[in-house]
């Protein structure tokens, strides 16, 4: 897939007779994700990450932009064209309890994606269904069930089998394990793993945990404030971060290690981020950043590539080092003993 100049404004309405103002919630995003890995996508709450999901699947329509998927710009194609489409993309919710609909049966949730697409065969149906609860760690035991009457880790092994009952090429993860406990985290985040494993899928996925991100991610791209900052191999973002927000990020994750008394933090950002209404011109994060200078406040920085795949948007990447803010910190985290 690859994702070229997107752009998703939803207005806001002042009054009867005033112009609307807009909220850029995604804005001018460029990127690819290519077969079979696993492109992370972090930021805080308010960046962009579930709007850009949903422009992605076309669950919302762009305002300007190109989405192609196998050479198909798919924002321009009919509705009868991309059901084709759809039925090889998946999407996992953030809460399964919501994202399931009480009133079906598991049985029922999960033949619902066959029926639609044309899969009618009663026989066929059935065994899909169980083959792809077995595959979730689930048995035929839960197919009368209810989504009331299982636990939030098997509701999300049931969204997860939804999602891929078609075997899709892609699918998005939108925090799928955000709403779940530690132990059972860790369960679904193992599961994924296996699941693109034995399947050949591709992930989108997207957190706020950036330990969760790291795990399974072979490239990580961060967003802030509608835009994307930084694409990078995982390892590569975690120990040479190029972009100060970045650096925030990664500085402000918590450290699994009781031991660990005291680390530099990335103490010198301050305040709030803009209102995605009206954001600061040129690069949206200087009026938070240490180390604007004068460009930074009036031409935006581009998403330009540092080296080896490594892609910033900052007018300073090349000369700042804030390998003293990462690199200590994931060196502790890497080396930590506690589980």
């Amino acid at each position: 897939m690859t994702v070229e100049g997107l752009r998703k404004y939803f207005p806001v309405k002042k009054g009867f007779f005033k112009k609307p103002d807009w909220i850029r919630a995604v804005d001018d995003v460029t990127f690819q994700v290519f077969k079979g890995e696993t492109l992370g996508i972090v930021g805080e709450s308010g960046s962009g990450k579930t709007t850009l999901a949903k422009l992605i699947l076309r669950l919302i329509d762009p305002t300007t932009g190109k989405i192609y998927f196998d050479g198909t710009d798919i924002v321009g194609v009919s509705k009868k064209e991309l059901r084709k489409y759809r039925r090889r993309m998946g999407i996992v919710f953030q809460d399964p309890s919501a994202s399931l609909n009480p009133r079906m049966s598991i049985e029922e949730t999960l033949r619902r994606p066959l029926i639609v697409h044309g899969i009618k065969d009663r026989e066929e149906v059935r065994r899909r269904v169980l083959d792809i609860l077995q595959k979730v760690g689930l048995g035929k035991e839960h197919m009368k069930k209810y989504p009331h009457q299982l636990s939030g880790g098997q509701q999300q092994r049931v969204a997860i089998a939804r999602a891929i009952i078609l075997n899709p090429d892609l699918v998005v993860l939108d925090e799928p394990t955000s709403s779940l406990d530690v132990s059972i985290q860790a369960q679904i985040l193992n599961l994924l793993v296996k699941l693109q494993h034995d399947l050949n899928l591709t992930y989108i996925f997207i957190s706020h945990d950036l330990l969760t991100v790291r795990y399974v991610s072979d490239r990580i791209a961060v967003m802030y404030l509608g835009k994307l900052v930084e694409i990078a191999e995982a390892d590569e973002l975690f120990y040479n971060a190029k972009h100060p927000y970045t650096a925030t990020l990664l500085s402000a994750a918590p450290i699994p290690n009781p031991e660990v008394r005291y680390v530099k933090r990335f103490s010198l950002v301050r305040g709030e981020p803009p209102s995605p209404i009206n954001p600061p011109p040129g690069c949206r994060f200087h009026p938070r950043c240490p180390y604007a200078i004068s460009r930074c406040r009036t031409k935006e920085p581009v998403l330009k590539d540092v080296g080896g795949g490594h892609y910033v948007a900052c007018h300073r990447a090349e000369e700042l080092d804030l390998s003293e803010y990462t690199s200590g910190l994931w060196k502790i985290i890497t080396e930590s003993r506690v589980s």
